[in-house]
């Protein structure tokens, strides 16, 4: 008798607890709930907190309400310029209406697909009125905040807004990029052609005025070096001049014996009389 009591208490146990938790649950602060009865919302939107439901014909479903970050894979873009690029883009986002969200697209997945063909048609359209300069240099801020407006707008009929819209990374498809580095390649082979011509045009340039310059100082140096020759001569000859006049018998003598020494070698013969002039001092 005793152990049938346990048995039954025992089953009221484990019966009152399957029904406390399938009666009582709580919504975290991150999350907004919603109570299913049947497959249809019941009762609103829960906010954070402890609340209760009838068990086991009413559910429970979380959604949650932080901004969420999804990765588009990368897809091919034409510009104005008829230019294809690879754009590889993410979008933050969140949910704002649980019901309206729940009623039209169900799950996150679902959300997700949704918003990849939103923002990829927005992408599109906006970066086909720029060219690709513009898209990689100058107009990306813009050009972000056009399509996280239209996409917001656009989604928000699902209980979503789009928070930001943002370029990871732009790339050329491969087909496109040996092309362009090819272009590329030419166009600096050219620059450095015209680089070193014009670097060959400066230093013949520069040679021809340093030789310029070069003559110019060889000249004047030879002007007056020549100058200084002349002064000199003319100073020595004024001074041999001063001399002589002083004892010409002497400076006479002194040219002489000069004269004979250069004369008079031992592979030189002259034949003179004695009254040769050139003798004088030798008689």
């Amino acid at each position: 008798m005793s152990s049938n009591k346990s048995v039954a208490l025992i089953v009221l146990l484990v019966a009152l607890f399957v029904g406390a938790t399938q009666t009582v649950y709580t919504v975290d602060e991150t999350e907004s709930g919603i109570v299913l009865q049947l497959g249809k919302p019941v009762g609103g939107i829960m906010e954070p907190g402890l609340h209760f439901k009838l068990p086991f014909v009413q559910n429970v479903i979380f959604f949650d309400k932080r901004v969420l970050e999804y990765d588009a894979r990368p897809e091919e873009i034409l510009t104005s310029d008829k230019k294809t690029m690879l754009v590889d883009n993410y979008t933050k986002w969140r949910i704002v209406d649980p019901l309206e969200f729940y009623r039209t697209l169900r799950t996150v997945n679902t959300a997700r697909s949704r918003l990849d063909d939103i923002i990829y048609s927005q992408l599109r359209a906006s970066l086909g009125r720029y060219t690709l300069g513009e898209v990689v240099a100058h107009k990306r801020a813009q050009i972000m905040e056009e399509v996280t407006k239209r996409s917001s707008t656009l989604i928000s009929e699902y209980g979503i807004e789009v928070v930001d819209v943002r370029i990871k990374r732009t790339d050329l498809p491969p087909e496109n990029e040996r092309a362009i580095f090819g272009r590329m390649r030419a166009e600096r082979e050219r620059q450095a052609k015209q680089y070193r011509s014009e670097g060959q045009e400066e230093s013949a340039k520069i040679k021809s005025q340093a030789d310029k310059e070069r003559a110019l100082i060889l000249a004047e140096a030879e002007r007056k070096a020549q100058v200084l020759r002349g002064d000199g001569e003319a100073e020595a000859t004024k001074i041999f001049a001063g001399a002589l006049k002083q004892s010409p018998d002497f400076y006479s003598f002194k040219r002489s014996l000069e004269a004979y020494e250069k004369s008079f070698d031992d592979k030189t013969r002259i034949i003179m009389t004695p009254d040769n002039e050139f003798m004088r001092y030798m008689r």
